[in-house]
């Protein structure tokens, strides 16, 4: 079946899968233990280290290995309880693992500004600026949206907020392997990512930390981690981490070039035999590869319903629930109007798309919306 929801999830890439089968298989002794085998496998954890801090420009100590996105971003901003400053920063458009940590952090004094967006899906950089209170602590604000791949201004984020000592988080779950990354360039303090969305293993993530001293534990226990996230660590997951990262960062430019090129093709095709298509999101500064469409007239359960019978694996911008379509929020914080909000697809290619899948997926499209 070809694959279009990439920004959902990535397969596992060949290379990483038989790493984590390889080391699983051998290696399986404690990190923590000073026999041969615990050295072995803390051998392991460092490498991968290395590998995910040459991938974003880091340092191998400023990265911790966690289960995911989610659980690095609610490491960063439930920190904020052990801050003087208790108010958080973040846009109308992140993902849930920013906003409901934000809705739970209210009942312990934390509040939070939520910036709204343009129609592009850009944050209104005005609002931000008059949103900054002497009593803010974090800014968190997503590098690129994960349902129309706007990339935000977080380098401007970062030149307002450095010369009044506001620690700056960015989710980049969405970004890498697409767009480049480089920690020291966008000038933030905490940057999360999730393997399985690029190519490596579900259930494991990463948390890129500036400085320690800021941030709290929240897995408390062995000490590992750097004190930072406790647990015997799973040397499998860790070793697909970083090959993945390695690959994704290999050639970067040529990947995003197949990306750019199929996601033209796609759009192009469409516009020939659906011209009231309507493209959501910036088209300029955007994750390459990433399409929100609306298909005015159309509900987009039953598009993905009858791609999915035609072979075509995309997902639907809105969120169905007892069957009745509900408009996206993102979409919703962006203005767009709830006939177009409900009538989205994003699709979202990938490295093994080809242009010929891209030829059929145009196909299929054309013959549901015209039978």
């Amino acid at each position: 079946m070809p694959y279009f929801d990439h920004s959902a999830t990535t397969p596992v890439h060949p290379d990483v899968l038989e790493l984590m089968a390889i080391t699983q298989r051998d290696v399986y002794g404690n990190p923590s233990s000073v026999h041969a085998q615990g050295r072995k496998a803390k051998s392991i954890i460092e490498k991968a280290r290395r590998q995910v801090a040459a991938a974003i420009g880091a340092k191998p100590d400023q990265i911790i290995f966690t289960s995911g996105g989610s659980e690095s971003n609610n490491q960063v901003l439930r920190s904020v309880l052990n801050m003087n400053k208790k108010h958080i920063i973040a846009t109308a458009i992140e993902h849930p693992a920013i906003l409901n940590v934000l809705k739970s952090l209210e009942q312990f004094g934390i509040s939070h500004n939520c910036i709204s967006v343009d129609p592009n899906g850009t944050m209104n950089f005005h609002e931000f600026e008059n949103s900054i209170r002497d009593t803010t602590g974090l800014i968190s604000v997503m590098l690129a949206n994960n349902e129309v791949g706007t990339i935000q201004p977080v380098q401007e984020i970062v030149k307002t907020a450095k010369p009044k000592s506001i620690p700056v988080h960015t989710d980049a779950v969405q970004c890498l392997g697409k767009i480049p990354i480089d920690v020291d360039e966008l000038g933030i303090d905490y940057l999360s990512l999730s393997a399985h969305k690029f190519y490596g293993p579900k259930g494991s993530g990463i948390l890129y930390i500036r400085d320690k001293k800021f941030i709290s534990a929240l897995i408390i226990g062995g000490g590992q981690e750097s004190g930072l996230r406790a647990g015997t660590e799973n040397i499998a997951l860790i070793a697909g981490i970083g090959l993945a990262a390695e690959i994704a960062t290999t050639d970067l430019s040529g990947r995003a070039r197949n990306l750019t090129d199929l996601e033209t093709q796609f759009k192009t095709g469409l516009k020939e035999f659906f011209p009231n298509a309507v493209f959501n999101g910036n088209n300029v500064h955007k994750l390459p590869g990433l399409i929100n469409v609306s298909f005015p007239g159309f509900r987009s359960d039953i598009l993905v319903a009858k791609l999915d019978r035609a072979g075509m694996a995309v997902s639907s911008g809105s969120a169905c629930g007892s069957g009745i379509v509900e408009p996206s929020d993102i979409l919703k914080a962006m203005g767009v109007e709830d006939e177009l909000n409900t009538s989205t697809l994003r699709i979202s290619f990938g490295s093994t798309n080809t242009a010929d899948e891209t030829a059929d997926l145009l196909s299929a499209i054309n013959s549901i919306i015209t039978s």
